[in-house]
């Protein structure tokens, strides 16, 4: 039985965590709070938990170190992010630092932590990137840079540890229906209708495929964008 780590519970994370959990593999659930992890283990039974705030990845490792970590990882699945748009004259200093602290600076710290686990199972690193982690657009800017760097990050990262039997994938989607997309269109200040955009479901039909891809292979750079 593989086991999954997976962070983003919402839109993309919960389709994958579903569809893992049905077949029969171990989900570990990534939950930036006690309360949270709570709601996150009722929702998706026999899921196990781990608990700390992406937004603060400075105390992951302390956070973690309090918790029972899998001996082996599988898959290690970055789905979480946050975005918060705006153009660069307006943006502060604590709008830039939260979303390169939980879309890339968190992934980054996660990883280091888990890497041991994944070793010992020639496991695979998945990042959901965006579109925007291949080219940023006006008010995308801190956005943009977060998500570019998350990019460089997996590419980094795949090199370093193709060695150690680490596969790794960037999965870029376009506009996602889920809580963020909703969210980007309020800031936006335009009328949301989900079913103009990507099903998360699709997504999670992608990232699966590169996950359950034959190891004489791997996906680099995955890029999904709406069909309609």
């Amino acid at each position: 039985m593989a086991t999954h780590v997976i962070t983003g519970a919402g839109g993309i994370g919960a389709a994958v965590a579903r569809r893992l959990h049905e077949r029969g593999d171990e989900v570990v659930l990534h939950a930036r709070d006690a309360g949270r992890a709570k709601e996150l283990a009722a929702a998706l039974p026999g899921a196990k938990t781990l608990v700390g705030d992406l937004s603060d990845p400075g105390k992951l490792s302390w956070a973690l170190s309090h918790q029972s970590l899998p001996d082996r990882v599988d898959s290690l699945l970055h789905i979480a992010g946050v975005v918060d748009l705006g153009p660069v004259g307006d943006l502060t200093p604590k709008t830039w630092l939260h979303q390169l602290s939980v879309n890339l600076v968190a992934p980054a710290e996660l990883t280091r932590l888990l890497l041991p686990q994944l070793r010992v199972a020639q496991g695979q690193v998945i990042f959901v990137n965006s579109g925007s982690g291949l080219n940023a657009h006006a008010g995308w800017a801190a956005y943009g840079a977060s998500k570019h760097g998350l990019k460089a990050l997996a590419d980094a990262l795949r090199q370093e540890e193709h060695a150690n039997g680490v596969r790794v994938t960037s999965v870029y989607p376009g506009r996602t229906a889920s809580p963020m997309q909703a969210k980007v269109h309020q800031q936006e200040g335009k009328d949301y209708d989900p079913a103009k955009w990507i099903d998360p479901e699709s997504v999670a039909t992608t990232i699966l495929m590169a996950l359950d891809l034959p190891r004489d292979a791997e996906v680099n750079d995955l890029t999904v964008r709406p069909g309609r």
